[in-house]
């Protein structure tokens, strides 16, 4: 008789036991979807949109091919890269944002960091830095394609960025994004007074820059 009351106080207890974990797990459940849910709304409300970015201008000193097997590029470019911050209650910091130039899909210029940057609610944002490359081996084929477009006069460059940023509600950070930027330029070439070197070009038409976050 006193060891069937011994086993069912036992059971009483791990029945109290599983109730407690279960009702606290319950409450933590509830409480990760309440707050889930007020980020939901108030991401829904504020309505966050991306960063726009425009090339607003590139200016192009030096784009010297070497002649021969060598297939070397000199680069420099300075480029103005508009931005603007379309939303009315958003901050956006930008953290680490690196900017350089590409030819067909191949870097051509070393990365140039661009400093850590807070921009406010519908501000813009202007940067305006150089970008080198030095001797730069480029593949055979795209040396090939540089010289046609040398006969053609005009040159399509795509000036990208890539780095992190962080959205600023009130008094709350969000964590890092990834945001990569990617601007096309069409220079338009003289006929180069040296062969392989070209003259300074400017390019002075604002271009809508692709952003992804």
């Amino acid at each position: 008789m006193s060891k069937d009351c011994g086993n069912h106080g036992e059971k009483k207890i791990h029945w109290w036991k599983k109730k407690k974990y279960r009702r606290a797990a319950a409450w933590v459940a509830g409480i990760l979807v309440l707050i889930l849910f007020a980020i939901l709304v108030t991401w829904l409300v504020l309505r966050p949109m991306k960063p726009r970015f425009y090339l607003q201008d590139a200016t192009v000193s030096a784009f010297n091919q070497s002649s021969g097997a060598g297939n070397l590029l000199t680069t420099s470019i300075q480029v103005t890269v508009t931005t603007r911050n379309p939303n009315s209650r958003i901050g956006v910091y930008y953290d680490k944002l690196d900017i350089y130039a590409s030819y067909k899909y191949q870097q051509i210029t070393l990365h140039t960091a661009i400093p850590p940057t807070y921009q406010g609610h519908k501000d813009v944002v202007i940067w305006s830095p150089y970008l080198f490359g030095t001797n730069v081996p480029i593949a055979p084929f795209l040396a090939a394609s540089l010289g046609q477009d040398k006969n053609s006069g005009m040159l399509l460059l795509d000036v990208k960025l890539d780095g992190k940023l962080r959205w600023k509600v009130g008094s709350w950070t969000s964590g890092k994004y990834h945001v990569f930027v990617n601007c096309p330029a069409l220079l338009v070439f003289g006929s180069p007074p040296v062969p392989g070197y070209w003259p300074l070009i400017r390019f002075q038409q604002m271009s809508a820059c692709e952003v992804d976050v």
